[in-house]
């Protein structure tokens, strides 16, 4: 059951997010397995690098499933160098697009149509793919109404006092679930302006307290910005 209460201070903070951001237009890919590449690509590293990626590996033909499996591993490696730790990410997607290929004939469509949990399951028994990276590829690839946090949701939600810092990934999850409508459209446009609001404005140092458009509501300004 929804928390009316909650629910309220979740949306005025999504509206006020909305308001100083404007749409965000994410997950930015062409396909649903540009996507998938992405998330698997953006793990440690900064969406510009992987864009570079992600350029590259079009520019030399191998954005696709059989792209990535016919490559060798250590030019498709220095494909993605971009995106850093390439040995390990160039290995997690050739694996990933292995799955795809042997267990369900190559037809990614038929992978991300399974039910969420079942679909989540089989995503994290993949070499590589976290909760995060999963929930990602459930909510933006598989267009299924999952709630992706990360370290900007527990930095932003610790510091309006809404949430302790150290709480749980799948806690943090539950939270934003039981609290609001199970909804595609509201997920990823959430996450991604909390991801705005982390990256550009409430920074893990010298948060930019001034720009935020949630200050107001915010438990901590008063202690960040004395440091």
């Amino acid at each position: 059951m929804i928390s009316v209460s909650m629910h309220k201070q979740l949306m005025d903070i999504y509206n006020k997010l909305y308001e100083h951001f404007g749409s965000r237009h994410w997950w930015p890919a062409d396909t649903p397995f540009e996507m998938i590449i992405g998330a698997i690509l953006t793990q440690n590293v900064a969406w510009r690098s992987v864009t570079v990626a992600i350029e590259n590996l079009k520019q030399e033909g191998v954005l696709s499933l059989e792209g990535i499996l016919s490559c060798d591993r250590s030019e498709l490696a220095a494909l993605v160098r971009p995106a850093r730790y390439h040995n390990q990410k160039a290995k997690k997607l050739q694996v990933f697009c292995s799955v795809i290929a042997e267990e369900f004939g190559g037809n990614l469509d038929a992978f991300l149509a399974q039910e969420m949990g079942t679909l989540r399951e089989q995503l994290l028994e993949i070499y590589g793919i976290g909760p995060e990276t999963a929930d990602c590829i459930i909510l933006y690839a598989a267009q299924k109404p999952i709630f992706v946090v990360d370290a900007y949701t527990r930095r932003i939600f610790s510091r309006l006092g809404i949430f302790p810092e150290k709480i749980k990934y799948q806690e943090m999850q539950h939270f934003f679930m039981s609290h609001l409508p199970s909804d595609v459209e509201l997920y990823n446009e959430y996450h991604a302006q909390i991801d705005a609001l982390g990256n550009q404005t409430c920074l893990k140092t010298k948060p930019r307290c001034g720009e935020c458009p949630v200050m107001g509501a915010c438990s901590a300004r008063g202690e960040i910005l004395q440091k």
